[in-house]
């Protein structure tokens, strides 16, 4: 198994530099299989989610999209693949960055019973608490 960089997908993605992603192309064709599957980390699918939302102003549910093709396909495999899964879903329904709900279910997975936050975004799904004043 071979470790993918956010820099990989995003060129896969956008194909805005036609011989970085033929270079890419041909790379995961020969080198990610369902018996050998790129590993893609969930610091990775964050900076993603960021680079394509902030970078190329690539629309949420476009994104999501994205996402979710990743979460299916047998050529790669995700971090914590049913956390992510579940971040999906919330960050097509919420408000809060797609960062925010993996944080959250990582969290819950882990045996956290909420996580604290600042964020108002956030703090509007189940799984966060607001910070109240002191």
């Amino acid at each position: 198994m071979i470790g993918l960089d956010t820099n990989i997908l995003v060129r896969y993605v956008t194909r805005d530099d036609e011989r970085q992603w033929k270079r890419v192309d041909a790379y995961l064709e020969k080198h990610c299989s369902s018996k050998s599957p790129g590993w893609i980390s969930c610091i990775v699918l964050c900076e993603f989610v960021w680079v394509l939302s902030r970078g190329y102003e690539y629309a949420k549910s476009d994104v999501s999209k994205l996402l979710e093709q990743l979460s299916h396909t047998i050529e790669l495999r995700l971090e914590s693949h049913d956390c992510v899964r579940g971040a999906i879903e919330d960050y097509k329904v919420g408000k809060a960055d797609f960062s925010d709900y993996l944080i959250g279910r990582l969290n819950k997975e882990r045996g956290c019973d909420t996580t604290v936050t600042l964020d108002r975004k956030a703090s509007s799904h189940a799984r966060f608490t607001l910070l109240p004043n002191a």
